[in-house]
């Protein structure tokens, strides 16, 4: 169990380390926060998602394509990785996952078919960090362009959900990772960009310094409740005042929950939902919830 201690006479207080997925869990839902982040053992999560599987294998092929010799940075290349790398884990039989594994391959390959193989990233998969009075946090950025205006936030997303500037204007963890970018790699940066692969759409944004700091004063508003939420956890609480500190946020994502077994309220709130449900074979599977 992890220990919180009080600030000594005359230190400052300790800072809330966390990653933009931390927060948001907060956010979302404080019981799962609790069961994802604090309570030791976790409580068993439930089987792998087939769409997880089919994101985490079109996310890990676009990083090693940037490793592989020039020469091998082609369409048919990054193809090659997906079969490779790809991940079963969740589809409802071998056919699925084989019909998924073609399709993320044909995505990957007609995306990458549109980037310069010499135009290397600035950083793929880089882990940023930055921190405030009140929290320190780092997270892992998918890709940071360089470009004429400065350091660029590029975001892969493979779900079904199409993304428009207005979400990437309002996602806190992409503006958390420009900070990061600018503290870490010391260098200007403004824009994120949600690059969709089915569809093909990049949503962009450039943020100015009011937008991002009224997404820095959320992320502080977020860590200073989930701070507080933590070190009651760790004190003790007895089932009333557990379920008071953390209470579930029920709604139709919560059949998608990893937690539900463990959920009353969650399993109530929407229908449990299959290992292979999201995905939708014309439009794609849905983001993570």
């Amino acid at each position: 169990m992890t220990t919180h201690q009080p600030a000594l006479d005359g230190m400052p207080p300790r800072l809330y380390q966390c990653t933009p997925t931390r927060l948001t869990t907060w956010l979302d839902c404080p019981r799962r926060y609790r069961f994802g982040y604090l309570d030791r053992p976790a409580p068993p999560k439930g089987p792998p998602w087939a769409h997880n599987s089919m994101g985490v294998s079109v996310h890990n092929a676009l990083r090693a394509w940037w490793s592989l010799p020039r020469d091998r940075r082609t369409s048919r290349g990054a193809g090659d990785l997906v079969v490779a790398g790809w991940l079963e884990e969740g589809f409802r039989d071998a056919a699925q996952s084989a019909r998924w594994r073609d399709l993320a391959r044909g995505m990957v390959e007609s995306y990458v078919a549109d980037l310069d193989p010499d135009d290397e990233p600035r950083g793929v998969e880089r882990t940023v960090a930055t921190r405030t009075a009140v929290l320190a946090i780092s997270g892992r950025v998918d890709r940071i362009d360089e470009r004429a205006g400065g350091l660029v936030v590029v975001d892969y997303k493979t779900g079904r959900w199409v993304p428009s500037t207005t979400d990437a204007r309002g996602s806190l963890a992409l503006a958390l990772y420009v900070l990061g970018v600018r503290r870490t790699l010391r260098g200007e940066c403004r824009r994120v960009e949600l690059h969709h692969l089915p569809s093909g759409t990049v949503a962009a944004f450039d943020h100015t310094e009011d937008s991002l700091g009224r997404h820095l004063a959320r992320a502080e508003s977020l860590a200073a409740e989930a701070k507080a939420a933590d070190a009651a956890h760790a004190a003790g609480l007895d089932t009333d005042s557990r379920d008071a500190v953390f209470p579930p946020r029920v709604g139709a994502l919560c059949g998608w929950c990893d937690f539900a077994r463990h959920c009353p309220e969650g399993r109530a709130a929407a229908p449990a939902r299959r290992p292979w449900d999201g995905l939708d074979e014309a439009a794609g599977p849905p983001e993570q919830p």
